[in-house]
């Protein structure tokens, strides 16, 4: 792409943050702006659906824990499945969450008005030792989990009416992204144009575009990086990347395809702890402070906090 044509995009993309419509209004200046967790509870992963109620993940056992985020009051949700289960990435559907199972090397599917277990998947690659099942999204047909340990996607395909398939689908990665050291692809996101996702990886800070059979293509932001990237959210042509550690979410201008983009801002707070996903609700995003730099154990405190959408 010629610098002319670079700068041609990327004022095109301004244009279209510039005049993006605003989030549609509610009453969140009077409810919380922190939503308390329980202690020793280690949350990762955060989904919120057109009622406010906010889903987390627990790193411990995998329970799953729901908020009023009107009132700030909450309960365990769903049992996990114990000790070396956690329950990372998540995503809702009309009636269903769908949990990235990290270490355990797993997804599983709930159901939104009983907390049934609907179905569980094994996601290991053959020949692989390590895994780690990181996030998740959901497109028209399928749901697509991110392995941070292995350059590969699992697809759930969803059949009629958002039937579950019996068993997940190995989509490896190919093109330009290369796995290294540390946390490879980790938040994952749909394309603008619909026709493809966006997976962030985390140790070497690079947004790629990955098509539906696993190329990938790096979105170029110039000189910048997306460094300590988890959780994405798209909001039109806007994808927001937490920078977990670095306690900020980066707002980066997209074009149409996600072939190229720019960060426009990086916002901080000092309600951050380590916020590592992000949902939307109102004009507000909610984020789950992971406390990665804080030593856990049974009784630190945990909450997720609510700040508004830059």
């Amino acid at each position: 792409m010629s610098r002319r044509t670079l700068a041609i995009v990327i004022s095109t993309v301004l244009a279209v943050v510039a005049g993006a419509a605003p989030a549609s209004a509610h009453s969140a200046q009077r409810w919380p702006a922190a939503l308390a967790l329980p202690a020793g509870f280690q949350p990762e992963g955060i989904a919120i659906g057109e009622k406010p109620y906010a889903y987390f993940g627990s790193r411990v056992d995998g329970d799953i824990y729901r908020v009023s985020l009107r009132t700030g009051q909450g309960s365990v949700f769903s049992q996990g499945p114990g000790a070396g289960n956690p329950s990372l990435g998540l995503k809702i559907d009309d009636h269903r969450l769908f949990v990235a199972g990290g270490s355990a090397g797993s997804a599983r599917v709930i159901d939104l008005r009983s907390g049934r277990i609907l179905k569980s998947y094994t996601l290991k690659a053959p020949g692989t030792s390590a895994w780690f099942i990181n996030d998740v999204v959901l497109t028209r047909d399928a749901a697509w989990f991110t392995d941070s340990a292995n350059p590969v996607l699992w697809k759930l395909p969803l059949g009629k009416k958002g039937s579950l398939p019996a068993q997940a689908v190995a989509v490896p990665l190919s093109g330009d992204i290369e796995y290294a050291e540390g946390n490879n692809a980790n938040g994952i996101s749909r394309t603008p144009d619909g026709r493809g996702l966006i997976v962030v990886q985390s140790n070497l800070g690079k947004l790629f575009r990955v098509g539906y059979d696993g190329r990938s293509t790096e979105i170029k932001l110039g000189a910048e990086t997306v460094v300590n990237g988890d959780g994405l959210w798209l909001k039109g042509r806007t994808l927001y990347v937490v920078q977990n550690r670095l306690n900020v979410i980066a707002k980066v201008a997209l074009d149409h395809k996600a072939t190229v983009g720019l960060v426009v801002s990086r916002t901080g707070s000092a309600s951050f702890d380590v916020p590592t996903t992000i949902a939307e609700y109102g004009k507000r995003f909610y984020l789950p402070n992971a406390r990665f730099t804080t030593t856990p154990t049974p009784t630190t405190a945990y909450n997720a906090v609510a700040v508004p959408i830059p």
